[in-house]
């Protein structure tokens, strides 16, 4: 099986030796996303936005394989507060409504930038060519 890898964009993947997104087979695993670019945070003190943003982030990831949002099996949506929980999940109905995913969402302590409400992940399944036994 090859394993392919996209390197992440921030600094973050290259301190950590992370990839962005990661494909065996025929499953492509995207790394938790947050809302950032160029380190500055996306929708600042908003979970809607911080959520559709991490997923814009995390869906890009999958364009080098040539995989949209249809393509994603499974969702994972960490946040700070629940309090947050209707707004993000406002913004992931609106992403995946054509094709629901399985969505765990769970609160946690904190993330590595204060200022982040919200991360992400996904896990998008890749239909791959079959090819002719070997005799």
């Amino acid at each position: 099986m090859t394993i392919e890898r996209v390197p992440g964009e921030g600094t973050w993947e290259e301190t950590t030796g992370s990839a962005r997104a990661v494909a065996a087979g025929d499953r492509v695993l995207v790394a938790g996303t947050m809302p950032l670019h160029n380190d500055a945070v996306q929708g600042l003190g908003d979970p809607y936005e911080q959520t559709k943003a991490a997923f814009a982030h995390a869906l890009a990831a999958l364009k080098p394989f040539g995989l949209g949002a249809d393509a994603v099996l499974r969702t994972r949506v960490y946040l700070t507060h629940l309090r947050d929980a209707d707004e993000a999940g406002r913004a992931h109905k609106e992403l995946f409504a054509a094709a629901p995913p399985a969505l765990t969402v769970a609160v946690v302590s904190g993330f590595a930038d204060p200022r982040v409400l919200v991360q992400v992940e996904l896990e998008a399944f890749r239909e791959l060519s079959e090819r002719p036994e070997e005799t």
